[in-house]
Parts: structure tokens; C-alpha cells; sequence
């Protein structure tokens, strides 16, 4: 299923959606956590298209979603600069998703200070190892992912990959960053001392620049634990184009099972 027929059936109106084959983009028992946030993010931009461009979001991964929801669009706040839009997925009348997205307008900067390049370069994606994929039907299998690490196994809490999908989805530059920004497990799966299932229970991320490009559709990404105990991780997210361009970061926190 491609990621437009994934967005087809989304109108930005209030009433049941059905998804068709959505199963390849499910991850266990719920849409993986991109896609259901670029859904969501959707029907925000469809109830309300004249929206200036996404900065930041507030994502909460409250229960599983499958192939049928109910969406719910909310103006929470339009403001001469910044617009809050509201945007949930109802299961069986409750949310399961839930995300707050902040919309801003172009301004004169009163502050620049360019992030810097990525460190250390991984080297380029075309020259890097490819990563297998996994068995069974999964939404990774709509990846194509390469190594950009030396380490791997257990060890520092950190993952590094690059990748970028296998068929060019047709999206807008923001969309393309929402779908593909959560693809990475959290790099505490590195510090697990058995195997076992790992969850997001959030995710927030700032957009740094709505108009991103980059090569070939390779995006460099990373995931890293800033403290995992007790059954939960604090995981810091960054994006990088293909050029080590940082164009989007985010937040994370995950459970971790077993």
C-alpha cells in the first residue's frame, strides 16, 4: 500500500475512516507511529488548508490504531503569527492518538544560528552496508536502510541508520519528515540486558526547516537514550539530510518491556 492510498480516504471531516490494506504499515498490533501522526497531521491541514507551515508537534501514542478510526480536528488557538490545532484518533469513541501541532508563519529572524554539520560523517549512504530486513510482514519492509555506525550489538544506548523509502511517496517536504522521523527503534535497545518489546509512549519534534530537501530520498537518523531505568527511556531524536544537514530533533519517551 503506498502512502497515498494510506492518505486517500482522509477528508479533514468528522465521521468513520476505514483504511485499506493498511497492514503495510502496521507495527505489532497498531499503524507504526510515523504514519499515524502523518494521518493525523492530514486531516489537520485538510479541515484546515490555509494553516501556514508546521513547526512543532506533541505526538501521544495513547492505545493501538488500526485500519479504522474516527478523526477529530480542533482550532485550539489562532494567533496573529502562531496557529494550535488538535488532531485525535478515536477508537471505539476514545482517543488512541492525540496531537497537538504548532503552525507558524515566516517572520524576520531576530535570531541565526545554524546547526551544525553532522559529527562525525558517517560517510555517504550509497557507500554504506545495507541493514537486512526483518521477517514477516512489518512497516520497515517499506524502507530501505543502510548501517552509519561501526558498533553494533549491545552497548552505548545509541542508533544510527541511514535510509530512505523504497517508492517516493509523493509527499509535501513536512508530510515526508512526519512519516519517515520515527523509523529507528530507540537507541536504548542497546542497553537491554535480555530481549523484549519496546514501545513510544510520546514523540515531540521541532521542524527546522519546512521546505527540506535531499538526496535520493536519504535521511540520516538517530536515536540515543539520555537515561533508561526503572522500565522507561528519555530518547533525544535528530535528522539529518544527505548532505548532514540537521533539519529536524525531537524527543522520546519509550517503554521498555521484558
Amino acid at each position: 500500500m503506498s502512502v497515498s492510498d494510506l492518505l486517500e480516504p482522509l477528508t479533514g471531516n468528522s465521521g468513520p475512516v476505514t483504511l485499506t490494506a493498511a497492514d503495510d504499515w502496521m507495527q505489532g498490533r497498531t499503524l507504526y507511529g510515523g504514519a499515524s501522526a502523518l494521518i493525523a497531521y492530514t486531516e489537520a491541514i485538510r479541515a484546515f488548508p490555509d494553516l501556514p507551515p508546521l513547526r512543532s508537534a506533541q505526538v501521544a501514542f495513547i492505545a493501538p490504531v488500526g485500519e479504522s478510526f474516527e478523526p477529530r480536528v480542533e482550532m485550539v488557538r489562532s494567533g496573529r503569527n502562531v496557529t494550535q490545532v488538535r488532531s485525535e484518533l478515536l477508537v471505539e469513541g476514545k482517543p488512541a492518538l492525540s496531537v497537538l501541532l504548532v503552525f507558524g508563519t515566516e517572520r524576520e529572524p531576530n535570531a541565526v544560528f545554524p546547526a551544525p554539520k553532522v559529527d562525525p560523517w558517517p560517510g555517504s549512504p550509497e557507500e554504506a552496508e545495507p541493514v537486512p530486513e526483518p521477517k514477516g510482514r512489518h512497516f520497515i519492509s517499506n524502507y530501505e536502510i543502510r548501517r552509519a555506525q561501526d558498533t553494533s550489538g549491545p552497548g552505548f544506548p545509541l542508533v544510527r541508520r541511514w535510509f530512505r523509502l523504497k517508492t517516493d511517496p509523493g509527499l509535501d517536504a513536512v508530510s515526508h519528515l512526519i512519516l519517515v522521523g520515527d523509523t529507528l527503534p530507540p537507541g536504548s535497545m542497546r542497553a537491554m540486558q535480555r530481549q523484549g518489546p519496546l514501545s513510544s509512549i510520546n514523540w515531540t519534534i521541532n521542524i527546522l526547516d519546512p521546505q527540506v530537501q535531499t538526496r535520493d530520498g536519504w535521511w540520516l537518523a538517530e536515536t540515543a537514550s539520555d537515561h533508561a531505568d526503572h522500565g522507561y527511556s528519555s530518547e533525544r531524536l535528530r535528522l539529518w539530510n544527505a548532505d548532514g544537514d540537521l533539519v529536524m530533533v525531537g524527543m522520546q519517551a519509550a517503554a521498555i518491556f521484558g
